[in-house]
C-alpha cells in the first residue's frame, strides 16, 4: 500500500491532532481499499494509477505545499488572516450595498447542505425545491423591472451587462460589429468588463453622455444606461430610449433591484433588456461575491437571452410542475453558434434573494426602500445645512457632495474614523447608504464633513424636514409582488416552514451519492464552509483601501502559490467567477500575446468534436475562429486530425482547446505529441480544467504542455455546487503568458484593464472554502485523494462493465476518474429511463447522454465510501434486471417500472393502482429504502409541453 495511505487512517505520531481532515474527506478506509484493488486487479493504488496514466505526463515529486492542519488548526490560521481585514462602515456603493441576511435564512439556506450541495436542476423531479425558488426569483425580477420575463441568475452585474450586449448584437439589424454606447455614468467596473468583451469581438465601444449622445450618426445596437446613475442622479430616459430605438438601437437598463420598489420600472419606459445585482437583497457583499445578477426582456426576446429560464410544466400524473426551460440553448448542442457561454448561475444566491423578498413581502420591500431613501434624504437636508452643495437630480440612495478643496480631508478623516466614502473626483465625494445604515451613521457622517465636530441637530429631528416623495415620472404607480408566495411567510416559524419544505423536495449530497461525471460532486466539509459567513470576509467592500483588506490580500496570494504548485503554472489569475469565464479569460490571454508578437492573423481555434460545448463557444467569443478536430472509435482525439488541420492553418493558427483526462474520461496517451504539433506551429495550448481532479498530484497541466489551463474550484477544489452555482474559474498560465492577465487594481471608479469580473477576485469569499481545503489536505493528502477517486471510478468500471459496458476505456482497460456506462444496446428503455428510476432507488442520475447520446457518465470521488458505492453499483444492476425483462417481453414495453419512473408517494398511496406490478417494487425497489426513502414530489415530468406552453413565472392561483 503507498505511503500516502499512511497518515489518512493512523496518526503519525502519538502527539498529533485527532481531528486532521484527511482521514474525514476519504470516503475508504484501508481495508476498503484493498477490497476495490482486488476487484480492479491491482496489487497497490501506486500500480493501479501507473497503468492508468501515461508516464510521460507523470509527476512524481510531492506536491510542495505546506504540511496539512487539522481541521481546528487550518480554522485558527484562517481566522488570522481575517484579522487582517478592517471591516469599516462602507458608504461606497458602486453596485455594493450593506444588507441584512436574515437569520432565517443564512442559518437554513446559505449555511445549510440541503440547499448549498445539490446540484444544477437538470433533472428536475429532483429539483422542485429550488426550481421554485429560482421561480420566485424570476417573478421578482419581473415585477420590479417591469418586463416580461426574466432568467434564474447570471453571474454579476458586469458581466451581465456584457451578456445583454450579446443578446443586443444577437438581434440587432446593423451589419457587421457595430457599435454600443455606454453612458459614462455607468459603474466603472461595468464599463470595464463591456469593453473587455467588445473588444474581442471589435465591437466599438463608445463611452459618453447620452443626454448629448448623437445616435443616428453611428451604427449603434444598443445603448447601456445606469438607473440610478453610479453618483446617485436619477434620470428619465424615455427620451434618449426613443432616440436609440429610432436609430435601430435596443435600450438595456442596469437599474438598483431595490431602488425599483419606488422607482418607474425599466420596462415602463421602454428598457428592452434590465439587467443588475440581487445582492442588497440579502446576499453578503464578500469583498465581491458571488451574487446572482439579473436579466429581464420582452417576450419577444426570450430565445436569445442568455443562461438558465425555470418554466412550469406538468408530470405524468398533470400535476404542475417546474423544470428549466427552452434546453436547446444550451451550448452542448449550439456549440459555436451559441450567443453566449454561460451554462452555470449563481443558484444559492438566486434562491436567498428570491427567499428575502417572500419573506419581506411587497410591502417590507417598500418600508425598507422608503426607510433607506429617508436616511440619505436627512443626510442630504443635514449636509445642506452644513453648506456643501449636493447633486441637483433626485436621488435614491446615492448622494453627490460637492466638496472642492475640503474633499481631500474629508476623506481622510473618515477613513481615520473606520468610514469609507468614494472619490467620484479631486472635489466630489459620494455616500451610498443602505438598510444597514441608522440614524447615528447619519450623524457621524455629519460629524465627518463638520471638521469632526457634532452637526448640531439630531438625524431624527430632520428627518421630519425632508421631502421623499420621488416627482412624476419618475415615481413607481405600479403593483409588486401580488402573488400570493410573496404575501405569506412573513412571520419566522412560515418562512422556516417554507424553506424545510422546498428542502425536503430536493435531492442533495445530504441524501445520496450524485454520481455526475465530469461535475465533481465532492464532499464540502463544514469546516471548509465555516468562514464564509465571518464578518471580516462577508462584509468587505470589494473597492475599499488596499489597507483594508491586508488579510484577503494574504489569503489570495497563498491560494495563486498553492495552486501554481499544484498545476505547475508560473502565474494565476483569480477573477474568473466560472468555469466558462475562465476559459474566456485564458483565450483573451492567448489572444492579446498573438497580438503582441503581431500575429493578428492567427484566429484558428482547434477544438475536439467530444468538447464541453462551452469550448466553442467562448472561443468565438473571443474573437476565434472554430475548427474541429475528429475523434477515433476509441474515443481519442484523432491526433492524424489534428495534425492535417494544423497543416492546414499552419500560418493563422491560434489555439487548441483540449480537455485532460479527455472528455471521455481516459488519459489519452498522446496529450503531449497533441501540444508539441500546435507548438510546433505556433499555437497555444488551452488546457480545459474541468478534469483536473484526476491530475493533482499525479501530473501537472503545465508540464504536460498546456499553456494556460482553468480551474474548477468548484469541481476540484471543493466549492459547492450550490443547486447549480456559484462557482470559480481561476486560470494558471505559463511564464510567457503572465503579463497578458487581467489588471487586478481598480483605478477609482472600478475601472480596470482587461477585466473578466465586476470585482477584481469576483467571488472573492468562496475563495475561503478552497483555502480551507488545500490547507488542510496538504500535497500528499491532495494527491491521495486523486489516486482514490480514479480507483473509485475503475472499481464502478469493473463491476458494472458486464451489465452496461464502459464505452471508452485507456491502457490497460482502465478510465480515469469517470466512466461512460453504454445503454445503446437496450432498444425499449432509455438512458433517461434509467436516470428517472435511479430516483426511485434513492439517487441522482448520472451525467444523461453527454458527452455521447444513450449513455450514462458516473463519478463516484475521492469522498463516497464503498458502502455508498456498493449501493449504486446494486441499484445500476438491479435496474439492468427490469432493462432486461422489458426487452424480453417479461414486462410490458410501455406500462414497467422504467417508464413509469419515477413514483410518487401520492401514485403508489392512491386507491387506484394501474400498473402490472406491485407498489413495493416501484416504492422500495431495495431492501435500504424501507428505513431511508427519498420520495420525488412529482413523476416524470412532460418537458416537451413545457416549451411548447412557455410559462416562466409563478403559476397563477
Amino acid at each position: 500500500m503507498h505511503d500516502l495511505l499512511a497518515p489518512a487512517f493512523r496518526s503519525v505520531t502519538p502527539l498529533a491532532p485527532e481531528d486532521t481532515f484527511l482521514r474525514r474527506h476519504l470516503g475508504v478506509d484501508a481495508d476498503e481499499i484493498a477490497e476495490m484493488l482486488e476487484t480492479v486487479g491491482f496489487a497497490s493504488v501506486d500500480a493501479l494509477i501507473d497503468a492508468a496514466a501515461p508516464g510521460a505526463i507523470r509527476f512524481h515529486e510531492p506536491l510542495p505545499l505546506p504540511a496539512p492542519a487539522s481541521e481546528s488548526e487550518a480554522l485558527q490560521e484562517i481566522a488570522s488572516l481575517a484579522a487582517q481585514n478592517r471591516v469599516c462602515r462602507n458608504y461606497i456603493g458602486q453596485g455594493y450595498s450593506g444588507t441584512h441576511t436574515p437569520p432565517v435564512i443564512q442559518r437554513n439556506i446559505l449555511e445549510n447542505p440541503g440547499w448549498y450541495t445539490a446540484y444544477t436542476p437538470y433533472q428536475a423531479e429532483i429539483a422542485q425545491g429550488r426550481l421554485e425558488a429560482l421561480l420566485n426569483f424570476q417573478q421578482t425580477i419581473i415585477d420590479l423591472t417591469g418586463l416580461d420575463i426574466a432568467n434564474a441568475s447570471l453571474l454579476d452585474e458586469a458581466t451581465a451587462a456584457a451578456e445583454a450586449m450579446h443578446m443586443a448584437h444577437a438581434l440587432s439589424r446593423h451589419a457587421g460589429p457595430g457599435a454600443i454606447f455606454i453612458s459614462q455614468r455607468c459603474h466603472g467596473q461595468t464599463i470595464s468588463v463591456v469593453r473587455t468583451r467588445a473588444e474581442a469581438l471589435g465591437i466599438d465601444a463608445i463611452v459618453g453622455d447620452e443626454q448629448t449622445f448623437a445616435f443616428g450618426g453611428n451604427p449603434v445596437f444598443a445603448v447601456l444606461l445606469q438607473y440610478p446613475a453610479t453618483d446617485g442622479a436619477i434620470f428619465d430616459y424615455t427620451g434618449i430610449i426613443e432616440r436609440a430605438h429610432a436609430a435601430g438601437g435596443l435600450a438595456i437598463v442596469a437599474a438598483d433591484l431595490l431602488s425599483l420598489a419606488l422607482l418607474r420600472p425599466p420596462g415602463e419606459f421602454g428598457a428592452d433588456i434590465a439587467i443588475g445585482s440581487a445582492q442588497r437583497f440579502g446576499v453578503p457583499i464578500g469583498f465581491g461575491g458571488p451574487h446572482a445578477a439579473y436579466m429581464a426582456s420582452r417576450d419577444a426576446h426570450k430565445r436569445v437571452m442568455p443562461g438558465r429560464l425555470v418554466g412550469v410544466s406538468k408530470d405524468a400524473s398533470g400535476a404542475p410542475a417546474y423544470r428549466l426551460s427552452l434546453q436547446t440553448r444550451e451550448q452542448h448542442i449550439r456549440r459555436d453558434k451559441a450567443t453566449s457561454n454561460i451554462c452555470t448561475a449563481q443558484v444559492l444566491l438566486a434562491v436567498m434573494a428570491s427567499m428575502y423578498a417572500v419573506y419581506h413581502g411587497p410591502h417590507g420591500l417598500r418600508r425598507i426602500a422608503e426607510r433607506v431613501h429617508r436616511l440619505a434624504s436627512t443626510l442630504a437636508l443635514g449636509l445642506a445645512k452644513l453648506g456643501f452643495r449636493l447633486g441637483d437630480s433626485p436621488f435614491f440612495d446615492t448622494i453627490r457632495v460637492e466638496a472642492g478643496d475640503a474633499s481631500g480631508a474629508i476623506f481622510d478623516r473618515a477613513a481615520a474614523s473606520a468610514i469609507n466614502l468614494r472619490k467620484l473626483s479631486a472635489s466630489t465625494l459620494c455616500i451610498a447608504l443602505d438598510e444597514t445604515t441608522t440614524a447615528a451613521d447619519v450623524e457621524a457622517l455629519w460629524a465627518i464633513f463638520n471638521n469632526g465636530k457634532s452637526a448640531g441637530f439630531s438625524a431624527d429631528a430632520l428627518a421630519s424636514e425632508t421631502e421623499t416623495e420621488l416627482p412624476v415620472p419618475l415615481a413607481r404607480a405600479t403593483p409588486y409582488l401580488t402573488h400570493p408566495v410573496f404575501n405569506t411567510h412573513h412571520t419566522e416559524t412560515e418562512m422556516l416552514r417554507y424553506i424545510r419544505r422546498l428542502e425536503a423536495k430536493d435531492l442533495s449530497l445530504t441524501t445520496s451519492m450524485i454520481p455526475l461525471g465530469s461535475c465533481t460532486m465532492k464532499l464540502n466539509a463544514t469546516s471548509e464552509m465555516l468562514p464564509l459567513t465571518w464578518p471580516a470576509f462577508s462584509q468587505m467592500h470589494p473597492f475599499c483601501p488596499p489597507e483594508q483588506s491586508k488579510g484577503y490580500a494574504k489569503l489570495a496570494l497563498q491560494l495563486q502559490d498553492w495552486l501554481a504548485a499544484i498545476t505547475g503554472f508560473h502565474s494565476i489569475c483569480l477573477e474568473p467567477n466560472a468555469g466558462s469565464q475562465g476559459e474566456y479569460a485564458g483565450l483573451l490571454v492567448i489572444r492579446k500575446y498573438l497580438e503582441s508578437k503581431g500575429e493578428n492573423n492567427r484566429k484558428i481555434c482547434l477544438i475536439p468534436q467530444s468538447a464541453h460545448g462551452t469550448n466553442p463557444a467562448s472561443a468565438v467569443m473571443a474573437g476565434f475562429k472554430v475548427v474541429p478536430v475528429a475523434c477515433l472509435q476509441d474515443g481519442d482525439i484523432d491526433i492524424a486530425d489534428l495534425r492535417a488541420k494544423a497543416d492546414a492553418h499552419a500560418s493563422d493558427l491560434a489555439a487548441l482547446m483540449v480537455t485532460y483526462p479527455s472528455t471521455h474520461g481516459v488519459f489519452e496517451e498522446g496529450i503531449t505529441e497533441m501540444c508539441a504539433i500546435v507548438h510546433a506551429h505556433g499555437g497555444q495550448v488551452y488546457m480545459d480544467g474541468a478534469n483536473l481532479n484526476a491530475q493533482v498530484g499525479i501530473c501537472r497541466p503545465a508540464r504536460i504542455g498546456a499553456d494556460v489551463c482553468h480551474l474548477n474550484l468548484h469541481k476540484t477544489f471543493c466549492i459547492p455546487h450550490g443547486g447549480g452555482g456559484p462557482g470559480m474559474g481561476p486560470i494558471g498560465v505559463a511564464a510567457h503568458l503572465a503579463l497578458f492577465l487581467p489588471e487586478t487594481s481598480p483605478e477609482p471608479g472600478g475601472e480596470r484593464s482587461g477585466a473578466i469580473s465586476a470585482a477584481p477576485l469576483s467571488s472573492a469569499s468562496i475563495l475561503t472554502i478552497s483555502w480551507m481545503y488545500i490547507r488542510m489536505m496538504g500535497g500528499d493528502g491532495l494527491a491521495l485523494a486523486t489516486r482514490i477517486a480514479i480507483l473509485n471510478a475503475n472499481y464502478i468500471a469493473r463491476r458494472l462493465d458486464r451489465y452496461f459496458p464502459v464505452l471508452y476505456k485507456g491502457r490497460s482497460g482502465l478510465v480515469a476518474h469517470e466512466c461512460i456506462l453504454d445503454l445503446r444496446h437496450f432498444k425499449k428503455s432509455t438512458a433517461e429511463d434509467v436516470a428517472k428510476r435511479l430516483i426511485d432507488y434513492g439517487f441522482h442520475a448520472p451525467t444523461l447522454s453527454w458527452p455521447v447520446p444513450g449513455t450514462l457518465m458516473v463519478e463516484p470521488t475521492e469522498s463516497e465510501s464503498k458502502a455508498e458505492i456498493d449501493r449504486f453499483c446494486d441499484a445500476m444492476m438491479s435496474i439492468h434486471a427490469e432493462m432486461s425483462a422489458v426487452e424480453s417481453g417479461a414486462a410490458d414495453s410501455a406500462n414497467n417500472l422504467l417508464k413509469n419512473a419515477p413514483h410518487t408517494a401520492s401514485a403508489v398511496c392512491a386507491d387506484y393502482w394501474e400498473h402490472p406490478y406491485p407498489r413495493e417494487q416501484a416504492a422500495f425497489p431495495a431492501a435500504g429504502l424501507r428505513t431511508h426513502k427519498y420520495w420525488p414530489p412529482v413523476s416524470r415530468i412532460d418537458n416537451v409541453w413545457g416549451d411548447r406552453n412557455l410559462f416562466c413565472a409563478c403559476a397563477p392561483v
